[in-house]
């Protein structure tokens, strides 16, 4: 969605657009999956009197309205992240080595949503899949001399 398309979504739902809407909408566009810390970061390189606490009201309010998503991708505490909101087709890939993440369209979502509605007679409202692993790229930092990929614990083939 581009910037310039918060006002009409915020007004459909009975909201106005509000300088720290407008800022913390426009520091999720790249499409990074960010902390909130860093999203506060990139709303005061442009507006530096935006304050935290308005920042933090902004991201729960997209969020409450399914604007945005808060994903925690990590293990443990790891702070939550924060992205576009997207369809729950598209499920999380995160790296373990490196830390990037990426999404992933497929199949496998509608088969969980179906599987647990017919089998289980539960109800899905939303789903958030994380799957973790490492990339080619990390892979191939990893490789042995040989060229083989480098494994954590072979015996787990």
């Amino acid at each position: 969605m581009a910037t310039h398309d918060l006002d009409p979504l915020l007004a459909g739902r009975g909201y106005r657009s509000t300088r720290p809407r407008q800022a913390v909408w426009d520091a999720l566009q790249d499409g990074a999956h960010r902390t909130a810390e860093e999203v506060a970061r990139a709303v005061h390189e442009i507006h530096p009197e935006v304050n935290l606490a308005s920042i933090y009201r902004a991201l729960a309010l997209l969020r409450d309205l399914g604007l945005v998503r808060e994903s925690r991708l990590a293990g443990g505490d790891q702070a939550s992240r924060w992205e576009l909101a997207h369809p729950d087709e598209h499920f999380h890939v995160v790296c373990d080595r490196c830390g990037r993440v990426d999404h992933h369209a497929g199949s496998l979502v509608a088969a969980i949503t179906e599987h647990l509605s017919a089998s289980h007679r539960f109800v899905p409202e939303r789903v958030e899949l994380v799957v973790h692993g490492h990339c080619v790229s990390c892979d191939r930092d990893h490789s042995h001399d040989d060229g083989e990929p480098w494994i954590a614990n072979p015996s787990h083939h």
